[in-house]
C-alpha cells in the first residue's frame, strides 16, 4: 500500500436490537435490504448476529445486528455513532412507499444540499435516506456526536479524509443546534462520508437496543490493513491485532471522541460458505462452534422471513 491509498468508504456499521423478529421484519420487509447472513455473535453463541445487505451482499451495504432478546433501551449521545444512511435514487417513491405501509418520518429536510428523511427502526434507531450517492442501496453516510471535533477528525484525516463542508441546524423546538462537519474520503466510493456532530441538545448516551456498537472502514486486501494498522499505531492509537471475523478479517480501535472503529477486509466475503443465490437462509455457525450446533439453535428463537 502506498503513501496514496486511503479508505475508499464504510464496509458495515454493527448495532444493537431488541428481539430478532422485528428487527428482521424492519429491514428486510421495510427496508427492502436482503438479509445476506445468519450466524451468531462469535463472543456469545446464544445469540444472533444478523447481517443485512444489498442484493450483492457487497461492503459498502452491510448492516449487522446483535439482536438480544432482553436488551434494555439504548440512547444516542456524545461519544457514539448516533445515525446512519442510506443513500436513494428516488426519495418521492421512497416516501410514497413508507406513507402507503402507515410508516412515519421526518422530513423531507436538507443538508449539505442534499434532501433527506429520517425513520426509526422499531428500537429506536436512526435511519437516514439521502437522495444521492454513488450507488443506491448502499451506504451513504455515517453520523458520529461528539463532544468536541478536533482529536476524531485528525484521525479521519489520517484514514485519508479530508473535510468537505459544515453545517450549523437548529434543533427542533428546542431553541439548540447541531454543527456538522462532513469529512469525505478522497477516493470515495460507497458511503464515503463521515459527519462530525455536536450539539447542545441534553442526551446521556447509553448502550443498549437501537444503538450502534462500532463502524467499520473498509481495506480492499489483508496487505492494506496490516499497514492501516501500522500507520494508527504510529499516530498514537491502540489497535487490536487481526481478529477472524470468517467473513472478513478485523482490527478495532476507539477514537479520542469515544467511538469503535474497525477496519474490515473485503475478503474473502460472504459467500464464502454459502451461494450467492441463498445467503441468509441456514444458520452458519464458526468452526468452534460446529460441536455445539444441537443446543446452539435450541437455544436461539425462531425467525421467519418477512413475507
Amino acid at each position: 500500500m502506498s503513501q496514496s491509498t486511503v479508505i475508499p468508504g464504510l464496509h458495515h456499521v454493527t448495532a444493537i436490537s431488541g428481539p430478532p423478529q422485528g428487527n428482521l421484519d424492519f429491514w428486510v420487509g421495510m427496508l427492502g435490504q436482503r438479509l445476506v447472513k445468519r450466524t451468531v455473535n462469535f463472543d456469545a453463541p446464544d445469540t444472533y448476529h444478523l447481517y443485512y445487505g444489498d442484493a450483492d451482499a457487497a461492503p459498502g451495504s452491510i448492516m449487522t445486528f446483535f439482536p438480544f432478546v432482553d436488551a434494555g433501551p439504548g440512547r444516542a449521545g456524545a461519544g457514539m455513532a448516533s445515525a446512519v444512511a442510506y443513500a436513494v435514487a428516488d426519495l418521492d417513491q421512497r416516501m410514497a412507499d413508507l406513507a402507503e405501509a402507515a410508516v412515519g418520518f421526518d422530513g423531507p429536510f436538507e443538508r449539505f444540499g442534499e434532501r433527506a428523511i429520517a425513520l426509526k427502526d422499531p428500537d429506536g434507531l436512526r435511519v437516514e435516506l439521502i437522495e444521492g450517492g454513488v450507488r443506491d442501496g448502499g451506504f451513504h453516510s455515517v453520523t458520529l456526536w461528539l463532544d468536541q471535533v478536533d482529536a476524531t477528525a485528525k484521525v479521519l484525516e489520517a484514514m485519508g479524509y479530508e473535510r468537505e463542508a459544515d453545517e450549523t441546524t437548529a434543533t427542533g423546538g428546542t431553541g439548540g443546534s447541531e454543527m456538522r462537519l462532513r469529512y469525505r474520503s478522497t477516493e470515495p466510493e460507497r458511503g464515503s462520508a463521515v459527519d462530525l456532530m455536536t450539539s447542545d441538545a441534553r442526551s446521556n448516551a447509553r448502550p443498549g437496543a437501537g444503538t450502534i456498537h462500532h463502524v467499520a472502514f473498509r481495506a480492499r486486501n489483508a496487505e492494506e490493513q496490516r499497514e492501516w494498522r501500522e500507520r494508527l499505531c504510529a499516530i498514537g492509537m491502540q489497535v487490536t491485532p487481526v481478529i477472524d471475523r470468517q467473513y472478513f478479517d478485523a482490527i478495532y480501535f476507539r477514537t479520542p471522541g469515544g467511538v469503535l472503529f474497525e477496519i474490515a477486509t473485503d475478503p474473502p466475503g460472504f459467500t464464502v460458505d454459502e451461494d450467492p443465490e441463498h445467503l441468509g437462509e441456514a444458520l452458519k455457525l464458526p468452526a468452534q462452534y460446529e460441536a455445539q450446533r444441537d443446543r446452539i439453535e435450541q437455544i436461539l428463537p425462531e425467525i421467519r422471513m418477512p413475507a
